[in-house]
């Protein structure tokens, strides 16, 4: 592969590399957005996509990353100082690779809808292991609110571990508009007088599973809009279970109701 080296800042594919690690606005303008280390790399080109540029860390060694300049032979590559690549890095611990890549668009799922609904998820890491979680049990579709943070942020990517590359998401979404036309069970993980034992709920069906913050929980607009309300028991002394979590046990009895033996 042929590198060109970078090593000012004031390099234009800098600057335009460093806000969209940096603005939400500029990756939403631009459809585009920063995926940091190899893994993530791998699993966009697996997914069809192609990057854009590339861009290494001097520390990280060339031959290393011959594999992946095979995968994507019409990438731009860069290779940067490493205390330059450590401004551009939108990540604590950045991995010496970045790639700047458009967003995908996967193709809706087949079959009994199974729809992860998202309110106000603020924290990347959580709203990508969300995804994750989605992406893993086969769910058709992710609805997110305005509230959620960017799911094509470098920290929310690296939390879905490639779940975006292949799991339909709707970001920005009006949840009570959606909700009321959704054909199918919706039910909301939250506590409340009227909140049924989650096991006891029949998720065979065309499915939503509500989530709500991780602090707040869900709203009471949202839990109404659902119109229904579970709770996963707990036989331990703890009050209630992290978004993440609880969404994880939600999704995975929906899936374990669905096999057929």
């Amino acid at each position: 592969m042929t590198e060109t080296a970078i090593t000012s800042r004031d390099n234009p594919i800098f600057k335009r590399l460093k806000k969209l690690g940096e603005s939400a606005r500029a990756r939403r303008d631009a459809h585009m957005t920063l995926l940091d280390g190899e893994h993530l790399l791998e699993a966009y080109l697996d997914a069809g996509g192609t990057p854009r540029t590339v861009v290494r860390a001097a520390s990280l060694a060339a031959d290393r990353l011959a594999a992946h300049a095979r995968r994507c032979p019409q990438a731009k590559w860069l290779v940067l100082p490493d205390a330059l690549f450590a401004e551009l890095a939108p990540v604590a611990t950045p991995t010496g690779l970045l790639a700047e890549v458009a967003w995908l668009a996967p193709s809706p799922f087949a079959g009994t809808p199974l729809v992860i609904v998202l309110e106000d998820i603020q924290d990347p890491g959580n709203l990508g292991a969300m995804l994750r979680t989605g992406a893993a049990a086969g769910a058709t579709l992710a609805v997110l609110s305005k509230g959620c943070h960017d799911p094509w942020s470098p920290k929310a990517l690296r939390g879905g571990q490639g779940a975006q590359f292949v799991l339909p998401v709707q970001a920005g979404v009006d949840l009570q508009a959606w909700l009321a036309g959704f054909d199918g069970q919706c039910v909301a993980l939250a506590l409340g007088e009227r909140s049924r034992d989650f096991y006891t709920l029949d998720l065979r069906g065309p499915l939503v599973l509500v989530a709500g913050n991780e602090g707040a929980g869900l709203s009471a607009a949202i839990c109404r809009a659902a119109g229904t309300c579970a709770h996963i028991p707990m036989a331990g002394r703890i009050e209630s279970l992290n978004a993440s979590a609880a969404l994880a046990v939600a999704v995975f009895e929906a899936v374990r109701q669905r096999r057929t033996r």
